[in-house]
């Protein structure tokens, strides 16, 4: 059976590890032919070799978010090496520092927004034109229940993650009779490597954390909901907000 992106050109940000890794080698295990973006040059090119490894197809660009030239030419290559782009999984992004608002840095704050929003924003700038251009697409941005439920002492990411939710369903409804779909994950704690640190710590989530599934879910099962949203089979949804959270944020 054909997979749910079977012959679809499908690009990733961040990439490299957590969430974005796994949603790059589930795009390449459904048929997706994979630009890999990743600020990293080391774990990009990790993910791009896996998907060769499997028998995929998978480009590695190495990609600053927050610099526009950079945007266009990561676009500009994946078109020129694969004729169109069809779907995008736009994941970048890291959290501040653990401070109160008003001990936040406001370069800390810049810092956050560029890539979080402001990466989203120009990623969608330039994905869309592409997209159109092949006669519409998939858009899915990564945001988080930070967005959609208080985070003390993450102020910075939880207003940029809040931002990509208001920036995506404007975008959704400006483009929906165009072809295009534009759709917004919010994950809560995943297992991502940064979490993974915490537990060898000794942190116990269960403990700490209140989640009514009894566990961090893995990036695998952010993933598959990115990559279902990115397909046909989610042909009639568009400007939505999924939480990915192990029903955290229906407390």
């Amino acid at each position: 059976m054909a997979g749910m992106l079977e012959g679809k050109v499908a690009l990733v940000t961040g990439a490299g590890q957590g969430i974005g890794e796994a949603a790059a080698l589930l795009m390449a295990r459904e048929g997706a032919r994979v630009v890999v973006a990743e600020i990293s040059a080391d774990t990009g090119e990790r993910t791009a070799a896996q998907i060769a490894k499997a028998g995929g197809q998978a480009l590695f660009v190495p990609i600053d978010v927050s610099k526009e030239d950079q945007i266009a030419r990561l676009i500009k290559v994946a078109v020129d090496t694969y004729g169109r782009l069809d779907c995008a999984f736009n994941n970048a992004g890291f959290g501040n520092e653990l401070k109160s608002t008003a001990d936040l840095d406001p370069a800390d704050w810049d810092r956050v927004h560029n890539v979080v929003l402001r990466g989203t924003f120009l990623c969608m700038k330039h994905q869309i034109p592409a997209m159109l251009a092949g006669g519409g697409g998939a858009i899915v941005n990564n945001s988080s229940n930070a967005a959609l439920r208080a985070v003390p002492l993450q102020g910075a990411y939880s207003a940029a993650k809040a931002g990509i939710i208001g920036l995506s369903r404007t975008t959704a409804v400006e483009y929906a009779a165009k072809g295009l779909r534009i759709n917004v994950i919010c994950p809560g704690l995943i297992r991502t490597p940064t979490i993974r640190q915490f537990e060898a710590q000794g942190v116990d989530w269960s403990k700490t954390v209140n989640m009514p599934i009894g566990r961090p879910g893995e990036p695998h099962e952010v993933a598959e909901v990115a990559v279902w949203l990115c397909s046909p089979r989610s042909s009639y949804v568009t400007g939505q907000v999924l939480s990915v959270d192990g029903g955290m944020t229906a407390l």
